[in-house]
């Protein structure tokens, strides 16, 4: 299943249900920072993210606690794979020299990347100790 890409905003309200879980209107947006968006704005937003398949609810009489139905991890992989796909011609290795060439990874970064792609090497070839 292909997952939709998210506006900011929408975005902003999938970070905090993530890190709450499950919440009112009222807890999200207790969760912003100053200037608060509207109570309004917020509910408006949970809305299409449920017409989005992202969010879902509970129903308590009129009121209802949102909760999510796709991961953190799940948009983020596929928000990833959709930014190679379309910034780097489909290539994580022209994306990583992109980001090392332009010095956007320290000597420090490069190597431990270096350590956790020769790890998962050894995972896929089956001789990871």
């Amino acid at each position: 299943m292909k997952i939709r890409e998210l506006t900011k905003a929408e975005e902003q309200v999938m970070h905090i249900l993530w890190e709450i879980r499950e919440g009112f209107v009222k807890d999200i947006l207790a969760r912003f920072d100053e200037p608060r968006p509207a109570y309004n704005t917020v509910s408006t937003i949970i809305r299409i993210l449920q017409e989005k398949g992202f969010v879902s609810h509970r129903a308590y009489g009129r009121t209802h606690q949102y909760y999510p139905l796709v991961s953190k991890e799940e948009y983020r992989g596929e928000h990833l794979s959709g930014f190679v796909r379309d910034y780097f011609s489909n290539s994580f290795e022209k994306m990583v020299s992109s980001f090392a060439r332009d010095r956007k990874i320290s000597t420090k970064e490069m190597e431990e990347i270096m350590k956790i792609m020769e790890s998962e090497i050894r995972k896929q070839k089956g001789t990871e100790r």
